[in-house]
């Protein structure tokens, strides 16, 4: 996300829960001065949300939630606890103030009206604060109710006469009067600190102190004076944010980022193993039985991985919705594998239903001491995938080679709608060839990219979810060209053959984009041959015969010639169907085989073609066992090749040789 959009995304946030007395494009500006500054000095951007006011309830919360996708946890960290020492600076200016008009005060009470010292009792008295006037021995000469309620006395005259610095923790009694000592001297004239104080009933309370010189009429110091603020509840709730941004509230372990962390500290002299685990068909627990169900069974699951992590004296964490991440000094991975699967095969009670549960598990074992604590989880998290297509409760080792090997695929994948955009994807037409008449019966429209084939160019698209568009592109732009062919050449132009992708194949609006494409084109329905993917019609999707009814030649494509696929035929009206086995060696058993399924094709009244058939070697065999056409015997050719090999063809086009 930009980041002027973000800052205003910020100042939205900001204003919806603190006031701030500013117009909205001096926020806006503020901010997004803020955000340039946060990845090097979250500090001074803490210091400056705190100078805007933007001091409500909620502003840090809103803040972290809406940073937190782009800047990283430390940065986050770091501007929460500044923003906590920021709002406590704050207060305690202000404080300072307070302090300043109370010994003013007190000096023109001695001075001049008894009026005066009243008011000062009253402020000193009514103080939200504690304060303390102590001597430089440190024994206190005065101090409010405030600061007895705070130590556990019940008024500020029991404090006098004792050592403030004796309700203080012992291990922070040597700064403290280090602290003091400083302020005298003159070497500062103030100082601040947190500091942990021990109440009269032991009871721990955490404090900001403030301290400062008392002087008297002439300027000579005479007095230590003591302000000091109850904290705790604001040191919990820091503490509890903490913890929140760094484990999963539902299971209480590590989340992913905290996760990432321990693994990006660990030792380089230890061999670590790290498992990425995916619970089997967990959505079926979800969807039976309820998400309340689920959540509660993801606790046992974190609750039986944590012991089985303390045992081993390993990292677990939850880095997602039902899955578990664990490092372990490299261990036996085999074993640890199947204590995994055996923690959790146990069947559990879970609102009366007894559940066990299996998990997919990526492993990567003993990885090199310079991979990033990302490029590990990336890599457990590939060998997961791995480990989910074999079926349940498997497990995968990360391989380099197979990994740089899907890498590639998913870079080109991801560069898909790219290359697209820019005209890197283009269509061609590959001749079909009659392998009776030896005649080049139509074009086969394809996607070509690169040097990956139609097939390829599909695959990946369907995996991106680009198919669909690019289907119908290519639906589109090549009718729009079969339809020029058609009112340049006439009867020689050739028929035009569109092989669909499996998504494309069972979307609901093939018919509709079918239609509109001939109605925009003006191509006649019958100078159309539409392939569709065989799965789609096994699934059960009505596209073919919704085609053939309106008049439109249609094809299954990815054949096998299994008894469901020859079920199909009886059931769906098709002109062909299209195959990409291998050409039958004459003498292979499989020859006859073939020949026989190709009959039975025949007797439904349908025709076999057979697609990247590259040989006339390899199409004399299908020829000798009845296929009826092939796909590949030529190069395909752009749209204006074709166009050329028309108008410079006299007759029909050529036979193949």
């Amino acid at each position: 996300m930009e980041l002027p959009e973000l800052a205003a995304r910020w100042m939205h946030a900001l204003t919806s829960t603190a006031y701030i007395p500013l117009s909205r494009a001096e926020i806006e500006q503020a901010l997004l001065e803020s955000l340039r500054e946060l990845p090097e000095s979250p500090e001074s951007v803490a210091n400056r949300l705190v100078s805007l006011h933007a001091t409500g309830p909620d502003s840090l919360s809103a803040t972290i939630e809406l940073l937190s996708p782009t800047f990283e946890l430390p940065v986050l960290a770091r501007l929460s606890a500044a923003y906590a020492q920021a709002m406590r600076m704050d207060a305690f200016d202000q404080q300072e103030q307070i302090k300043v008009a109370i010994v003013r005060a007190k000096q023109r009470v001695e001075r001049t009206l008894k009026v005066s010292q009243a008011r000062f009792q009253e402020v000193f008295a009514s103080s939200a604060l504690g304060i303390a006037i102590t001597d430089f021995d440190g024994r206190c000469v005065e101090a409010n109710d405030t600061l007895a309620e705070i130590v556990g006395l019940e008024s500020g005259a029991d404090l006098t006469g004792r050592h403030l610095i004796d309700f203080f923790h012992p291990e922070d009694k040597a700064a403290l009067a280090s602290s003091y000592r400083q302020v005298r001297a003159g070497h500062v004239d103030r100082f601040r600190d947190q500091r942990k104080l021990i109440r009269e009933d032991d009871e721990p309370v955490w404090v900001h102190l403030a301290a400062s010189l008392l002087r008297d009429a002439d300027g000579e110091p005479t007095h230590h004076v003591t302000m000091v603020e109850d904290i705790s509840e604001l040191h919990l709730l820091q503490r509890n944010l903490d913890h929140q941004l760094l484990h999963d509230s539902l299971t209480g372990l590590s989340n992913r980022q905290h996760f990432a962390t321990q693994v990006e500290r660990r030792p380089d002299s230890q061999a670590i193993t790290l498992y990425h685990l995916g619970l089997d068909a967990f959505s079926v627990v979800n969807n039976g039985l309820g998400h309340e169900t689920g959540d509660k069974l993801l606790k046992i699951v974190a609750n039986r991985l944590g012991r089985l992590a303390a045992e081993k004296n390993a990292v677990v964490a939850r880095i997602g919705g039902d899955e578990f991440a664990m490092m372990t000094i490299s261990d036996n991975v085999t074993s640890t594998v199947e204590e995994i699967q055996d923690a959790l095969a146990e069947p559990t009670f879970v609102d009366d239903h007894g559940i066990a549960l299996s998990a997919s598990i990526g492993v990567v074992d003993r990885p090199p001491a310079f991979a990033t604590a990302a490029e590990l989880m990336r890599c457990a998290n590939a060998a997961l995938r791995q480990a989910k297509a074999r079926g349940k409760r498997q497990w995968a080792l990360h391989d380099p080679h197979d990994d740089a090997r899907r890498r590639g695929k998913y870079a080109l994948a991801a560069s898909m709608p790219g290359a697209w955009e820019h005209g890197e994807i283009e269509i061609v037409y590959a001749p079909l060839h009659g392998l009776e008449s030896r005649e080049v019966l139509g074009a086969v429209a394809r996607l070509h990219w690169d040097d990956l084939s139609h097939n390829d160019t599909m695959a990946l698209a369907d995996s991106t979810g680009l198919s669909l568009p690019i289907g119908r592109w290519l639906l589109r732009e090549a009718c729009a060209q079969a339809a020029r062919w058609v009112e340049e050449f006439g009867d020689r132009a050739p028929t035009l053959h569109v092989a669909l992708g499996a998504l494309q194949s069972r979307d609901e609006d093939l018919v509709a984009d079918v239609k509109r494409a001939l109605d925009e084109t003006g191509l006649p329905p019958e100078r159309l041959r539409v392939a569709l993917d065989i799965s789609s019609v096994l699934a059960g999707d009505d596209n073919a015969a919704v085609l053939h009814d309106s008049g439109i030649v249609t094809a299954l494509d990815g054949f096998h010639g299994g008894h469901d696929e020859l079920a199909v035929l009886t059931e769906v009206p098709v002109g062909a169907v299209i195959t990409r086995a291998p050409a039958p060696d004459p003498d292979s058993p499989l020859r006859q085989a073939m020949r026989d399924l190709i009959t039975t094709v025949h007797s439904f009244g349908v025709r076999f073609g057979v697609d990247e058939v590259h040989t006339l070697t390899d199409a004399e065999h299908w020829r000798s066992i009845g296929a009826d056409a092939v796909i590949g015997l030529l190069p395909a050719l752009t749209a204006a090749e074709v166009t050329d090999l028309l108008a410079t063809t006299a007759s029909p086009p050529p036979e193949a040789s």
